[in-house]
């Protein structure tokens, strides 16, 4: 079979404005979506992380680079468009990998307050 470059997405919400909130809220949702989706550092292309604009206190990125330790990944940090009353402290994650799996194989997660955001996802993966 052959190998395609497939995205992973995933959302979650931090508590706080703080780096260890942050921090804590992408590293448990990184690890869940390479657990769920068997994914190897070698395989992964890069990984684009977004944020709320309330939150600023630190680079989700740090996790995958300090934490899970994809030292050969690309990764890219950014702020989601600012829409009002649209749900706040949110982490995105897009892990964009080479895989054999089909786009419906891969699992997707959205866990905490952003759950709200793909309910038929959330539901489906539990």
């Amino acid at each position: 079979m052959a190998n395609f470059i497939r995205g992973v997405k995933g959302a979650t919400t931090a508590t706080s404005n703080s780096p260890e909130d942050i921090l804590e809220a992408t590293e448990d949702l990184m690890l869940e979506l390479i657990k769920c989706n068997n994914i190897e550092e070698k395989d992964v292309a890069s990984v684009q992380f977004t944020t709320t604009k309330d939150l600023n206190a630190e680079f989700p990125a740090v996790v995958a680079r300090e934490k899970i330790k994809w030292n050969n990944v690309p990764l890219m940090c950014s702020h989601e468009f600012d829409k009002p009353e649209a749900l706040e402290k949110c982490i995105r994650i897009l892990i964009l990998w080479n895989t054999e799996k089909s786009q419906e194989d891969i699992i997707h997660l959205y866990t905490k307050k952003a759950k709200v955001l793909r309910p038929d996802i959330s539901n489906k993966n539990k």
